[in-house]
């Protein structure tokens, strides 16, 4: 058995590594597998009118706050054993937060990035919300959001294409 193998819960990433989510490593975390898993996880736990993933949202976001931190935001998403919990709910449910905040502060770690995201970052994402809702919702109900819509424009690429866009602006964004 690998010395370094650990008993606790663990999932096998889309390259192959380990990961422990509930005791996350800055070693084994690997762009890849964030563009890869984000790309296959939609918005909203699937609620959206067709499918928008994780990635798009985050190279989105990363359009707004043109930084590695905007693109990364979400990258827990990609390890944690929640995938994209609605914000109502993840902050309802009191052990979700500490989890993802873990696997954030791993992922922070890996990329030479600071932990917790500025708030920069926190509000671009909270004005896409808007225009998310627009373009994704039925309409009806009234989230409350601060912002309002930007008219940017949501695609919902394909895994494919959300995979390769998320690699490509992370390229961009790394130097």
């Amino acid at each position: 058995m690998n010395p370094d193998f650990k008993p606790e819960p663990w999932i096998q990433t889309y390259t192959g590594i380990a990961f422990w989510p509930l005791d996350p490593r800055p070693d084994d975390v690997d762009v890849i597998d964030i563009a890869h898993a984000l790309s296959n996880k939609c918005r909203y736990g699937g609620h959206c009118d067709r499918f928008y993933s994780v990635a798009e949202h985050s190279v989105r976001v990363s359009r707004i706050v043109p930084s590695l931190e905007a693109l990364l935001h979400d990258a827990a998403e990609a390890y944690s054993p929640f995938g994209d919990v609605p914000r109502p709910i993840k902050h309802a449910v009191p052990w979700v937060v500490p989890i993802e905040d873990k696997i954030e502060q791993a992922i922070a770690e890996h990329f030479g990035l600071v932990w917790p995201w500025s708030r920069d970052v926190k509000v671009a994402d909270e004005i896409l919300l808007a225009d998310e809702k627009a373009a994704l919702m039925k309409p009806g109900h009234d989230w409350g959001l601060p912002y309002p819509a930007t008219s940017m424009k949501i695609e919902c690429w394909s895994p494919r294409r959300a995979e390769y866009e998320f690699l490509k602006r992370f390229r961009e964004l790394e130097g």
